[in-house]
């Protein structure tokens, strides 16, 4: 056979390859073709990439274990011929492969030892998929902080332009491990991205996937009734390729949304096609299958079924080492759980089981932010990686050829730690700043106070600190709903902000609290400060729809300074709430002075 046909196979292979995330069924029909052809004019090298891309095509569409064998035959060929990025890629599938399947550290254990070869010898996409197939095993394995980083870093190597889809495949997983990490409102974010560019694929499992995580994101929002369109649309989709495949439909995800969105009939519906699905082979989808079948129950009244359903996995996912479940599969499990228990008038229970929840959701938090710094940590050792690697090659190269790659790499490694600097200036700002205000936090006030307080005793300078209360913002909340109680705080603090001087502090305190240090001012000097901001505060207006406007809004204070007896910087902070108190039994709308 001519050589030109030979290459014209692995061509093909190579567009199938390229075609797997943008045009799915062409690329299966092209490694089809591509295989075939391969296999009769034995083209083994042709023959292993579009094996290779079949083998991915099936983690899509078909089964894991389906998957796998494509992608053994695909590194057998690799092997034969010394190919030496197919054979990373194919592991990398195999890896996948795995997990889906349940064999998380098998996984691990494949995947991991490719890593180095594959940032010397993989470019792009490539190296995303690698980097993203290491995430998927930490993800199984439930260890968000890990996964997210690679993710990160995947998502750096494959960007829009030579990704060829597979930026959306990203930003559908990291939508994912941000769910897992209780960062919603990112992870939405992140799902919009992907639906956009999605837009422009012929890949309906990838939609479908995507679409899944605005339902978990909107639901945990408690906002599943506008979840219910994605939830219609994914139960229409076909289990074939034209649709979402033979992978798992998700329907107890499905379920839990219709249940939370009042639609009691169609989460019964989903519930039981979740339990003809057979077997579930993660954890996390066995979990969430009894926690929707225990939601269920209790949204039909059956509070001992629910109980019979919830309770034989309570002792299973309570404990955080043993337990192989995700965190927020178990906050999840635990907050249906006591909503069930006080149902059934067990409060004692109920509140044992809330409180497993709100730890939880607690290391959540404290995950999302490990991942961050993970994904830091990790871009910097991938960049040691491939600077001693770049090293190396330039080692054997002319000495001018090595000076012009040495100035390229030090653009490189310029550009690279001023993303560093900017993902720790950011993290910073995350760690001290009120994201709905843009006022500063309690933390960065508990940091602050003492440092602003020991500068005024040592200048013999007075400093004034005032606890504002907005008045009735409960009632706000209530009457008008959250969104109208948010854009009523980040007014307020807007407003404050316009009011400070460069010197003063203005942090928001907690709820509808806000905190105001003032250096070089007295009590009386602050309390006619803060008499100005309610003056203001009671001319504005607020337009909330629907023809309702507030007006006449309030606030109640407390002011005191620094020089009190004793003086410290928790009693500066006691005297002003107290007074704060003290103007709210007075009837509220006012200034209240320590003496």
């Amino acid at each position: 056979m001519p050589t030109a046909r030979l290459s014209g196979f692995l061509r093909q292979a190579h567009r199938a390859w390229n075609l797997l995330h943008v045009d799915s069924a062409q690329a299966r029909a092209l490694a089809e073709r591509a295989t075939e052809g391969a296999c009769r004019n034995a083209d083994t090298t042709a023959e292993g990439w579009a094996r290779l891309a079949l083998g991915f095509h099936m983690l899509f569409y078909a089964t894991a274990a389906e998957a796998a064998v494509e992608l053994r035959r695909a590194q057998a060929c690799f092997d034969a011929v010394g190919d030496r990025p197919g054979y990373l890629l194919a592991g990398a599938g195999l890896a996948r492969s795995l997990w889906r399947q349940g064999q998380v550290q098998q996984a691990l254990q494949l995947v991991l030892p490719l890593r180095d070869e594959g940032v010397r010898v993989l470019r792009h996409e490539q190296l995303g998929v690698l980097l993203n197939a290491v995430a998927g095993c930490y993800s199984a394995q439930g260890d968000s902080a890990q996964a997210f980083a690679y993710m990160f870093e995947a998502l750096r190597h494959a960007g829009p332009r030579g990704g060829r889809g597979f930026d959306t495949v990203l930003h559908c997983n990291l939508s994912h491990e941000l769910l897992q990490i209780g960062d919603y409102e990112h992870a939405l974010m992140h799902v919009e991205q992907g639906l956009s560019r999605v837009a422009a694929l012929k890949n309906p499992r990838l939609q479908s996937v995507l679409c899944i995580n605005r339902v978990i994101g909107l639901t945990e929002l408690g906002r599943a009734v506008d979840s219910l369109p994605d939830v219609e649309a994914l139960l229409a989709l076909p289990a074939d390729p034209s649709g979402r495949g033979r992978m798992a439909a998700h329907f107890e995800t499905l379920a839990i949304a219709a249940l939370r969105a009042g639609r009691t009939g169609l989460g019964a519906e989903l519930v039981q096609r979740a339990w003809t699905q057979g077997e579930a082979l993660l954890p996390d989808e066995r979990l969430e299958r009894v926690t929707a079948t225990g939601l269920l129950a209790h949204m039909q009244g059956r509070q001992d079924d629910a109980l019979a359903a919830l309770l034989p996995s309570a002792d299973q996912v309570i404990d955080d080492a043993g337990s192989p479940c995700s965190v927020r599969m178990r906050a999840q499990f635990f907050g249906v759980l006591s909503e069930v228990q006080a149902a059934a008038g067990q409060p004692a229970a109920a509140l044992a089981a809330l409180r497993q929840c709100q730890r939880l959701q607690r290391m959540q938090t404290q995950m999302a932010s490990l991942a961050r710094y993970q994904a830091a940590a990790l871009q910097t050792e991938l960049l040691r990686l491939q600077h001693r690697l770049d090293e190396n090659d330039a080692h054997r190269r002319s000495l001018e050829r090595a000076r012009a790659e040495l100035a390229a790499m030090n653009v490189e490694l310029t550009r690279q730690v001023q993303q560093v600097r900017a993902l720790q200036e950011a993290l910073l700002q995350q760690a001290t700043q009120d994201p709905l205000t843009g006022l500063f936090n309690r933390r960065h006030l508990n940091d602050a106070l003492p440092t602003l307080f020991a500068l005024a005793q040592r200048e013999s300078q007075t400093m004034a600190l005032a606890i504002i209360d907005l008045d009735h913002f409960k009632r706000v909340n209530d009457q008008y709903g959250h969104a109208a109680g948010d854009r009523l705080l980040a007014t307020f603090g807007e407003l404050l902000a316009d009011q400070c001087r460069r010197s003063d502090v203005a942090c928001r305190y907690g709820g509808e609290e806000f905190c105001l240090l003032m250096p070089r001012t007295d009590a009386a000097g602050a309390r006619r400060k803060v008499h100005v901001l309610l003056r203001r505060w009671r001319a504005q207006s607020f337009d909330i729809g629907d023809g309702i406007t507030l007006q006449g809004l309030s606030f109640s204070a407390g002011v005191a300074d620094t020089s009190l007896d004793p003086a410290s910087p928790d009693a500066l902070l006691k005297a002003a709430d107290d007074k704060l108190l003290e103007a709210k039994r007075e009837g509220r709308n006012r200034v209240g002075i320590a003496a």
